[in-house]
């Protein structure tokens, strides 16, 4: 069985913090009226955290465990 960690590393983490305030920033753009810069800059901000989560590799934080019985 796998001894892995979900955790996954802190440049993942950085990346997928940037994406979720990206989310925050659109999100509050759409409630402010809507506000389509705010909502602009919200989704520039969420394709720069995907950019650099490709960057960073994310998805080598995946851990495949064996199968649960």
């Amino acid at each position: 069985m796998s001894t892995g960690s979900h955790a996954g590393r802190p440049k993942s983490w950085v990346a997928v913090s940037i994406i979720f305030i990206g989310f925050i920033i659109g999100g509050v753009g759409i409630v402010m009226g809507p506000d389509w810069i705010v909502f602009g800059i919200g989704a520039a901000v969420t394709v720069l955290g995907g950019i650099i989560a490709l960057a960073v590799d994310i998805m080598t934080d995946v851990v495949v465990d064996e199968p649960r019985l």
